[in-house]
């Protein structure tokens, strides 16, 4: 019965949520929508709060009465201890389900190079407005490749990189985007959009200097891509010596997913009126039109609500049995996964606009301050990209595109590699991502930096580095995973 009662609460909350906002929408009007759509979030935590705290009611009253009958020898102390710790179980599932996360620290003090253990100091090498540049700094001389990830601004922390982070360490001088909750930016700070995106990421890349090498991840594929074409069009001397796409959405009409079968099926209007809140007081930024993190996270679980269903009700149970160890590594992956920030309303409006609804780069329309990005410029800094095979956010060949695209880069520069067991997430976490992928990254990059004559350091294990030979031809990949043309 309990069980059961658990799987009902977190079906509703992982499969129903957004269309519930959707329909609210329709009877309130946007001005009172903007307006109830935060307090409308909080009444539902606290909802589900009172759901779970009246079960652990009830389960405390069987808790009194068997205790009670203890002295008589009539309840097993086996069935005692069973129900402490389920009483236990809900209250914890309560918490976890019916809170805000807090941003997670990438935790980050050390890592390992050869026999040695390197401390590792996290630095702001950069603060702006919207997000700052961190610097991993290892405490160590020496030469290793320069790399810059360049985190998504899709609803999550930089820290969802953690894995990347971490992997790349041993081997890599690494450096990362921070973009920070849009919630908590005073209003009268300002705006931004896709142009103020591309124009930090060409900020970072000049503080960095041309012996850069790009890393960007699924939504920030296409401004990363944006800004290493207007350095080559302006020909500065700080063009990256490579970029590395991976899951990216470069050119949506090349594979249609759930992602992009919305965008089409709906108009920016209606984005605007059912995806769009408005901060409340209590928060810095109150006043600001954004998009709300839980938002981007009901839709994301509500593409798979019974893994998530499930996932939750392993963690229940592990609890309710004393399995501590099963239970915090669920809580570690959940603790990450659910903490979640705003967007500013127009990047968000304009991605969907530029990039999933006209896809503006790929059909040459995208522009920068009034300057046309043109990827074919691009002739010096090499390209990979990665893709899923399991990928249902960004599917096999939107990626891809961009060896279309940079037309203007010689072939011997431009690599590709599907990972066939890889899910979006996977490309940079997990066993796909620390057993190949991250060897194959690393491959590329030393490679693009031995072709430009820079010697470094050699690699930790250069055994497991990946050779030319290895690699798939960008040439070779099947026309249905290049479906349109530029």
């Amino acid at each position: 019965m309990r069980v059961k009662l658990f799987r009902t609460i977190a079906f509703s909350i992982f499969g129903w949520t957004t269309l519930e906002f959707c329909n609210i929408k329709v009877t309130t009007g946007m001005k009172k929508y903007n307006k109830i759509l935060y307090p409308l979030h909080e009444v539902q935590q606290t909802t589900l709060r009172a759901q779970f705290n009246a079960v652990a009611m009830s389960l405390s009253c069987q808790s009194l009465w068997l205790e009670m009958m203890a002295p008589y020898g009539l309840p097993p102390q086996p069935l005692l201890g069973q129900t402490r710790r389920t009483i236990a179980a809900t209250l914890e599932m309560s918490d976890r389900l019916s809170k805000d996360y807090p941003k997670p620290e990438f935790g980050i003090t050390a890592t390992r190079i050869g026999q040695d253990t390197v401390a590792v100091t996290q630095e702001v090498a950069a603060d702006k407005t919207f997000g700052s540049l961190l610097h991993f700094r290892r405490n160590t001389e020496r030469n290793d490749p320069k790399i810059l990830i360049v985190a998504p601004m899709s609803g999550h922390y930089a820290t969802l990189l953690r894995d990347m982070v971490t992997k790349l360490l041993p081997d890599h001088d690494v450096y990362i985007t921070d973009w920070k909750n849009a919630r908590d930016i005073p209003a009268d700070k300002g705006d931004f959009g896709l142009d103020d995106y591309i124009t930090y990421v060409k900020d970072f890349i000049g503080q960095l200097g041309p012996d850069t090498h790009l890393v960007a991840i699924s939504q920030s594929t296409v401004p990363t891509l944006a800004a290493v074409a207007l350095l080559a069009k302006e020909k500065l001397g700080c063009q990256p010596l490579s970029m590395t796409f991976m899951g990216g959405p470069l050119d949506t009409r090349a594979a249609p997913t759930v992602v992009t079968r919305l965008a089409e099926k709906k108009s920016i209007d209606w984005f605007a009126e059912n995806m769009i809140g408005e901060v409340p007081d209590k928060y810095a930024g109150a006043g600001r039109l954004v998009y709300p993190g839980f938002l981007q996270l009901f839709s994301f679980m509500a593409m798979h609500p019974e893994e998530h269903t499930a996932a939750h009700l392993e963690l229940f149970n592990h609890l309710s049995l004393g399995n501590k160890r099963a239970a915090d590594k669920i809580k570690a992956f959940y603790d990450e996964y659910l903490a979640v920030c705003d967007l500013p309303e127009k990047f968000y409006l304009e991605t969907l606009q530029k990039v999933f609804i006209d896809q503006e780069l790929a059909r040459g329309l995208l522009t920068h301050a009034g300057v046309k990005v043109d990827p074919s410029a691009i002739t010096r800094t090499a390209l990979l990209t990665i893709e899923g095979g399991k990928d249902d956010i960004v599917a096999p060949g939107q990626t891809t595109a961009a060896h279309a695209l940079c037309s203007g880069l010689a072939q011997k520069k431009k690599f590709h590699h599907l990972q066939k067991d890889a899910g979006h997430f996977g490309l940079f976490s997990g066993h796909s991502w620390n057993d190949d992928i991250a060897l194959r990254l690393m491959s590329f990059v030393r490679k693009a930096g031995a072709d430009n004559g820079i010697a470094y350091d050699p690699a930790a294990d250069p055994s497991r580095l990946v050779a030319p030979a290895q690699w798939q031809d960008p040439r070779q990949i099947q026309p249905q995973q290049r479906k349109y043309k530029p």
